[in-house]
C-alpha cells in the first residue's frame, strides 16, 4: 500500500473527500479535526517515551534515522 499527503483548500475539502470516498481502491483516512490527530500524536508519543525510559521499547540512534530517511 502507498500512502500521500494532500493539500486541499478549506472550500474544496468536502467535494474532494465526498468524490475520493467514491473510489474503491482508496482508504481515507479523514483527519479533518487535526487538533484531535495532534493530540493522539502526542499522546502517543508520550507512551513511547515512557516505554524508553522504562528500557521497555528501543529506539535508533540519530544516525541510524537520517540513514532510514535516505533509504526511502
Amino acid at each position: 500500500m502507498k500512502y500521500i499527503t494532500l493539500a486541499i483548500k478549506d472550500n474544496k475539502y468536502q467535494p474532494f473527500i465526498k468524490f475520493i470516498k467514491t473510489l474503491d481502491f482508496v482508504k481515507v483516512e479523514d483527519n479533518e479535526d487535526s487538533k484531535g490527530s495532534t493530540l493522539i500524536k502526542f499522546k502517543n508519543a508520550l507512551e513511547e517515551l515512557k516505554l524508553f525510559q522504562q528500557e521497555k521499547l528501543n529506539m535508533i540512534s540519530e544516525e541510524g534515522f537520517i540513514k532510514e530517511l535516505n533509504e526511502l
